[in-house]
């Protein structure tokens, strides 16, 4: 059987599904990009996306919602400088097109931008070949989703008899783009995704504690096995049944181990979102101006890598066509660069990195997170643990906020342990992890070997934009954490 290269492949589904039903040609997405250059532009894209997503709930041992949806059109950008003119309609015809492009082609020449050149022949942009193309919502009819849900109903209440209630979601999403750029560049990608969440409500004499667990990835519904619904739902269940026998939380200075996976979220706020390309240009971010100075303890190496397989925040290409790529951040403790979107990119005189994202064509690119995780180092996590003398050793988190500018975070613990002399005593609520996320980096003085990535449920908000990220880490020692507790 002859096949068609990946990239080409992906870039005929998106035609297809994106031009050839609007009766739209090659001829058009020219003519529209060249009435945007007739005025002073250092760059000009068209975005083009629909995206069909399908949720169903259960609670209460019912299913209790379901829902289906289809969202399509293209988004319209010109910028020149600094300044972006940017029109959205979900209208995808010849029409609509040059009605944006009008729009947005009377934008104001800025700072040293030039005219925009634009080319003859187009060019096909290099992608990846991280995750395949089937739409998720189909690998299972609806009979057996339904039956799933319940299935995961069954086994939690199963592990325990204080399971009092199980909340359980998910959700498949099909998503197809399509970029055209000014300068010839042409690029798609179909994105499958499933997500599965799971929350357990566990009761004894009276107290009601919650757990959670889950996962996703880029891939069909089929990926959720027995086995994988049993570890999420042992996640959930364990996590409700060790905050019943919770303690409140000590206060203070102290010695505090980060687990594993997830607690990379961490990471990703007080870290991350200071390394993006936009915050550092203007300055605002603690990390501008430190390329090449020691940001962290000697032996921290932070990537953001979008070409994982089947992760979920791995692109083939970004949301302005260029390739996804591994970034290392921070190396040894080293400042190393940024992560950038094109037009931060061009404005720092650097490449892009492949972090331009979106999340819908409604909206303009900026530079996003992937998939940021910390690099594992060589000492086992039962060495860590045992090495605190009075502190918390903290597995699982839930919300957190960070300032930009200084680096300051708060962070809660949802799962969380306190130790003394090496020896975990009880399980913790109500702790909070305040700090300084720079700071911290320098703090860390033991770097487990067992890094792990998230199981895949992260949502990185920014500017009221969402979009599928991953994070990661391995065990963590960070001498002289502030935690605020309760007793």
């Amino acid at each position: 059987m002859i096949t068609r290269e990946p990239t080409i492949e992906r870039l005929a589904i998106a035609e297809g599904l994106l031009l050839a039903p609007f009766g739209l040609t090659e001829a058009n997405l020219a003519t529209t990009l060249a009435a945007m250059g007739e005025h002073r532009i250092d760059d000009a894209d068209l975005y083009f996306q629909t995206t069909r997503h399908e949720g169903w709930s259960l609670e209460e041992g019912i299913v209790k919602s379901g829902s289906f949806s289809i969202d399509q059109g293209v988004g319209v950008r010109a910028v020149a400088g600094e300044k972006t003119a940017f029109a959205y309609s979900d209208d995808i015809s010849a029409n609509s097109l040059m009605d944006a492009a009008r729009t947005v082609r009377a934008i104001a020449a800025a700072g040293q931008s030039r005219r925009v050149k634009l080319q003859g022949k187009t060019r096909i942009s290099g992608s990846r070949l991280l995750y395949g193309t089937g739409d998720p919502i189909a690998t299972l009819d609806s009979t057996q989703k339904v039956a799933l849900l319940e299935r995961i109903e069954k086994m939690a209440r199963a592990r325990d008899p204080r399971v009092v209630q199980v909340m359980a979601g998910l959700a498949a999403e099909h998503d197809v783009v399509l970029i055209a750029r000014a300068d010839g560049t042409r690029a798609a990608d179909v994105r499958p995704l499933v997500r599965l969440s799971i929350t357990v409500i566990a009761e004894q004499n009276g107290r009601r504690e919650t757990g959670s667990g889950g996962g996703g990835g880029r891939f069909g519904l089929g990926y959720f096995t027995e086995q994988i619904l049993s570890k999420y739902v042992d996640q959930a269940v364990n996590a409700a049944l060790t905050n019943l026998e919770s303690r409140p939380a000590p206060a203070g200075e102290m010695t505090v181990v980060l687990g594993p996976g997830w607690p990379g979220v961490l990471l990703h706020e007080a870290v991350g979102h200071g390394l993006e390309g936009d915050f550092n240009r203007k300055g605002s971010s603690t990390f501008a101006g430190r390329i090449g100075k020691r940001v962290a303890a000697k032996g921290v190496t932070v990537l953001d890598d979008g070409t994982i397989a089947d992760r979920r925040g791995s692109l083939n290409v970004d949301d302005e066509g260029n390739p996804s790529q591994r970034n290392v951040l921070i190396e040894d403790g080293i400042l190393r660069g940024y992560i950038q979107d094109s037009l931060n990119a061009r404005l720092m005189g650097v490449k892009p990195t492949g972090n331009g994202r979106r999340e819908s064509y409604a909206h303009t690119p900026m530079p996003r997170m992937t998939n940021t995780y910390m690099l594992g180092g060589d000492t086992p996590r039962e060495e860590i643990v045992a090495s605190i003398k009075r502190g918390l050793y903290a597995t699982n988190f839930g919300g957190g906020q960070v300032d930009i500018t200084s680096g300051k975070f708060v962070f809660s613990a949802s799962e969380a342990y306190w130790v003394e002399n090496g020896k975990i005593q009880y399980p913790v609520k109500g702790a909070t992890l305040i700090g300084n996320g720079p700071d911290a980096l320098t703090r860390i003085s033991m770097i487990g070997n067992d890094m792990e990535l998230d199981s895949g449920v992260g949502v990185c908000g920014k500017e009221g934009q969402s979009v599928p990220v991953g994070v990661g880490q391995p065990t963590l020692r960070i001498d002289g954490l502030v935690v605020g507790g309760t007793a």
